[in-house]
């Protein structure tokens, strides 16, 4: 399966901020939409990431940093993505070895979702209750 097929399945809507944006406001929209990470775009493209683990980081830290700092203050800037057209065993295997849980997926023209290891364990146990399925059914002959 390829990255383009999980898209299409589980949405491309892409939460975003700035790198200006103030960390609390940034926090808030993760807890507002339920997400773990914020992709981070200037006015033409994409810069960082910012994950509710960065912001805990952070705040560890230095305990005034939501009031204080901004997203670029915390931001994973050395980003790795795919594209949709990566197999979805390829991208599992690069956010496991990168330890990284939520990956940009971009074109030439910019950035067109995102994934989460979650929504790839997701898939990957639908994969497995269908073969069981299948199984099933033909050791008991009722195919």
């Amino acid at each position: 399966m390829k990255v383009a097929d999980l898209l299409k399945s589980k949405g491309q809507t892409v939460i975003t901020t700035t790198p200006d944006e103030a960390l609390a406001v940034a926090l808030g929209r993760l807890i507002e939409h339920k997400i773990g990470a914020l992709v981070v775009c200037d006015d033409v493209k994409i810069v960082g990431i910012i994950s509710e683990r960065d912001v805990l980081q952070l705040i560890y830290q230095d305990r005034n940093a939501l009031d204080t700092k901004k997203v670029k203050d915390c931001m994973t800037t050395n980003l790795i993505v795919a594209i949709p057209d990566d197999d979805l065993n390829y991208v599992m295997g690069i956010m496991t070895q990168n330890r990284i849980r939520h990956l940009p997926i971009v074109t030439k023209q910019g950035i067109v979702g995102i994934v989460s290891i979650g929504d790839i364990v997701k898939h990957k146990l639908q994969e497995v209750e269908i073969v069981n399925r299948y199984l099933e059914e033909y050791i008991y002959g009722r195919m």
